[in-house]
């Protein structure tokens, strides 16, 4: 139990990432869409004119930004974004290819088409369904065509094909927690290749590689425009790769920070002191009970009648005659007329 065990944590003998360790890096990608999105929905919201065309697009916009970030790491680190921030790299049949060096050209293509668009192709298609079931519910059904009966059993299909694809990548999980697969994903070992550690090596190659060769009056106009194409498309993802490292920790900040456990310590934190219980109904016996003398005739009030502008509790016959001739309260001189008299009715009466 204990070797079998030991492949939850590590696998250093082979140079095998832990099942934590891909599993992370597998969220990291899926948490930056939705925030990124939720930032694109407040931005059209607050300017529909400007920005309206951002949230229309997100998609495509979206998945053009990801080829590009994919598309730099793959070439210079041999790693999609998420597996270099969590320093792992994918090694192909020859595992021996430096890292700073990419990916070949096979295995390339295929990690962006299964990085990038195909996640895209799955939005579209699960908007398109959601889209499908609200015409259902609202719609007629009329003769169909054999291509739209074939559509809609795709559709009807669809939901069965993600639980099976998920039970898929359940299962090659598992063999890959125990050892018996070199890949935890379907999607890598349909690219042909697997996950590995970063070597010091690697590193080292990194901060060595040079950054290109320079232009030269010898090249032709289209290796120059390929050249400088190349350096535009390198800078964009190089500030992506820049702007989402610091968005991933500003995540993992606000995760923690909405967290159950430390939303429990900043209210103990925060809050206010618990008030005192309220008094029992048996207990109203020993309360003192208000004064029932008017203070202006210095007997027990009848009729009696609240002075709205001061809060104070006259006789009527009283107040009234008092706020006629004066227009003020007797007690604490507020400006006060004959509509400011408020009667109360009390049970006793």
């Amino acid at each position: 139990m204990a070797a079998r065990g030991a492949h939850l944590t590590t696998a250093a003998a082979e140079n095998r990432p832990s099942v934590f360790e891909v599993l992370a890096q597998d969220s990291l990608m899926s948490a930056v869409r939705p925030a990124l999105q939720h930032a694109v929905q407040i931005l059209a919201e607050s300017n529909p004119g400007r920005y309206g065309i951002l949230w229309r697009n997100f998609d495509e916009i979206y998945v053009i930004l990801d080829l590009l970030l994919q598309h730099h790491f793959l070439s210079r680190t041999s790693a999609s974004f998420s597996e270099n921030f969590y320093g792992l790299k994918r090694v192909g049949a020859d595992s021996i290819r430096p890292a700073h060096q990419g990916l070949r050209r096979k295995q390339h293509l295929r990690s962006l088409l299964l990085l990038a668009l195909l996640p895209y192709l799955r939005t579209k298609l699960e908007k398109v369904l959601a889209r499908q079931r609200d015409e259902d519910d609202f719609s007629i059904r009329l003769p169909q065509s054999l291509a739209q009966k074939m559509y809609r059993a795709f559709l009807a299909a669809y939901p069965y094909i993600c639980m099976a694809w998920n039970g898929w990548t359940f299962f090659h999980q598992l063999l890959y927690i125990f050892g018996k697969t070199q890949t935890h994903s379907p999607l890598l070992w349909l690219a042909g290749i697997k996950l590995s550690y970063l070597a010091a090596h690697d590193i080292r190659s990194f901060d060595l590689k040079p950054a290109g060769p320079a232009l030269s009056p010898s090249q032709s106009i289209g290796e120059k425009l390929q050249r400088v194409f190349s350096t535009v498309v390198g800078g964009v993802a190089v500030s992506l790769s820049t702007s989402l490292s610091l968005g991933v920790f500003f995540l993992q900040f606000l995760e923690w920070w909405y967290s159950s456990e430390n939303q429990s310590t900043v209210k103990s934190l925060t809050s206010l002191p618990t008030p005192p219980p309220p008094l029992h109904l048996e207990d109203q016996d020993s309360l003192p009970t208000p004064t029932k003398v008017c203070p202006l005739c210095k007997k027990v009030r009848t009729n009696d009648t609240a002075l709205a502008t001061s809060g104070y509790v006259f006789c009527y016959r009283c107040i009234y005659v008092y706020v006629k001739a004066n227009h003020r309260c007797p007690l604490t001189g507020y400006p006060s007329e004959l509509q400011h008299l408020i009667k109360i009715y009390s049970p006793e009466g």
